[in-house]
């Protein structure tokens, strides 16, 4: 049986101050159940170490640079369960492997796996895109020799491809940012079709451009940081940034 779809709620004001806020509260979340955000922290590092051993083996190891850039846009995604989480913690709710593992299961039969497939549909795009531009700008004979010397990125038309691709990647982020930072908590918190899921979310940023793009580029330097030894940072920063995310959520969004 469908249940019935839960009515919108209003775009609410955030301010940059709100960003300290909600990483103190993510703190507070994560250090409440460390093990529930490295368990699902665990998940998507293990993805990023897989992605990294599948390219080092083929010996392409000059794909990583657009794969890396891509991947934080898969985070959003691997932290609903971190929501959870989150969500029981302010509601008063108890804290039981089998339930929230539970929520997080039946999310197949609500409308999270339509935005998930969104999301990777733009994250293989964007990989896509990242291959046609160093083509584009370094010729076919450059993808075997940067190999062997990375050097040659920063060589000829090196630094002007590196900076379009990281203009076109920022452009991907941001998009995917705009309709997931609220879209994706929404549909954990509420009976709602995820068009109108990522349609809130956009307003809710149109809303609050100032803040948003702040806390955009606090995730994405966040991200990137955890993601320099191996991922391993990603066990800290990924638990924290999910359960801001979450709180955010309920600032850009009113109850």
């Amino acid at each position: 049986m469908r249940a019935e779809a839960d009515a919108l709620p209003e775009v609410g004001h955030v301010a940059v101050s709100d960003i300290k806020d909600v990483l103190k509260a993510g703190l507070a979340d994560f250090l409440r159940a460390p093990a529930f955000g490295l368990f699902f922290s665990a998940i998507y590092v293990a993805g990023g170490i897989l992605i990294y051993l599948v390219y080092t083996a083929a010996g392409q190891e000059w794909w990583l640079a657009p794969v890396i850039v891509g991947f934080p846009i898969l985070a959003p995604f691997a932290a609903v369960g971190l929501y959870e989480v989150s969500r029981r913690i302010e509601a008063g709710e108890p804290l039981v492997w089998r339930e929230v593992l539970g929520v997080v299961f039946s999310q197949k039969d609500r409308q999270i796996p339509s935005i998930a497939v969104v999301i990777l549909l733009m994250f293989m795009f964007w990989i896509f895109v990242a291959h046609s531009i160093f083509a584009l700008f370094m010729g076919l004979s450059a993808m075997t020799n940067v190999t062997s010397s990375l050097a040659i990125l920063l060589e000829g038309n090196g630094p002007i491809m590196l900076l379009v691709g990281s203009a076109i990647g920022a452009g991907f982020a941001a998009v995917l940012f705009s309709i997931t930072v609220a879209g994706l908590p929404l549909l954990l918190d509420r009976e709602v079709d995820f068009v109108s899921a990522m349609i809130l979310s956009v307003k809710s940023v149109l809303a609050n451009i100032g803040a948003m793009i702040v806390w955009g580029v606090v995730i994405s330097v966040l991200l990137f940081l955890g993601m320099l030894p191996l991922f391993l940072g990603l066990f800290l920063v990924l638990p924290i940034l999910g359960h801001a995310t979450w709180h955010m959520y309920r600032r850009l969004l009113e109850r």
